[in-house]
């Protein structure tokens, strides 16, 4: 896969799949997930909606820069940020990240972009939008929240589940993989796929280090309503009812937020996106995408 260096010196691993004529959809990642998160059978199904898909890893995960020896506690981060205290300093935010994701559009000579994201990925593709509107053609935000921490909070089990060290040899972080079930569709939780992922992250890249300045990065950036009110960019909200990682209440905000935003929720999803929604998913982000263009159009 080709990688590109970023005017911050970050250098980014990414991927395309599809045609380079057809429109551009832009994936951000979540939180410690690697592009590989997204799997090739879901991606081509975004492709026979007629996109030109591209997948980049995040800037601390996968085969992206990684900023070791730059440490920062997110528990203090978080403290401030809910005492309303001075944020402490941040080896960098979500503004930077997304700034990474407008790099990757840069170098490919990409002017305007869809954009969609889930989790962590959601905050970014809403960041890119408040920041660099005139990059942005349309935005989906897949199980995310609009960064403020009481809104969709996640479960004690789950919030657990995401902040437990993992453990550092292959066999044992694959086994552990499995505390992903809190969060999982219940319908769909699949511990094969899970385990299956897991193995193949491992053996990309295991570097647990970047979880911590990814969450600082996350807690440090804030709360996102002012911009997404601002907002004039056709917009996307999918959420799970199933979610207990990012509550719906994460989705429902985002929605209310947004001028003129759709909100679709899916009763069998959870923080996942399990194979068996992959067509109402690509379906859904294609429609959307479809229908941004129309309005242009008209």
């Amino acid at each position: 896969m080709p990688r590109t260096q970023l005017p911050s010196e970050i250098e980014v691993e990414y991927l395309t799949t599809g045609n380079r004529n057809h429109p551009a959809l832009l994936i951000a990642n979540g939180f410690t997930s690697q592009l590989i998160a997204w799997e090739a059978a879901f991606i081509e199904l975004l492709v026979a909606q007629g996109l030109f898909v591209i997948q980049y890893d995040n800037r601390d995960v996968g085969l992206s820069s990684k900023l070791d020896g730059q440490n920062v506690n997110p528990m203090k981060v978080l403290s401030a940020q809910l005492a309303g205290d001075p944020i402490p300093d941040v080896p960098y935010t979500l503004s930077d990240m997304a700034a990474d994701g407008i790099g990757l559009l840069d170098h490919l000579s990409i002017d305007r972009a869809h954009i969609t994201g889930n989790s962590m990925g959601g905050m970014i593709v809403q960041t890119m939008a408040i920041e660099h509107p005139a990059r942005v053609a349309s935005v989906t935000s897949i199980m995310s929240s609009t960064g403020d921490p009481r809104v969709g909070k996640p479960t004690k089990e789950a919030r657990e589940a995401l902040l437990a060290t993992p453990p550092a040899g292959r066999k044992e972080y694959v086994a552990a993989s499995i505390k992903a079930e809190v969060w999982a569709s219940k319908r769909y939780c699949d511990h094969d796929a899970i385990r299956a992922l897991a193995a193949a992250s491992y053996d990309r890249c295991f570097y647990p280090t970047g979880s911590l300045r990814q969450l600082a990065a996350i807690y440090a950036s804030g709360d996102r309503a002012e911009g997404l009110r601002n907002l004039d960019i056709p917009f996307l909200v999918i959420h799970g009812r199933d979610d207990t990682l990012i509550t719906p209440g994460g989705g429902e905000q985002t929605a209310e937020l947004v001028p003129g935003s759709q909100y679709l929720l899916l009763s069998d999803m959870g923080h996942d996106m399990p194979r068996e929604l992959w067509p109402v998913l690509a379906e859904a982000i294609g429609g959307h995408i479809r229908s941004s263009r129309s309005a242009v159009a008209d």
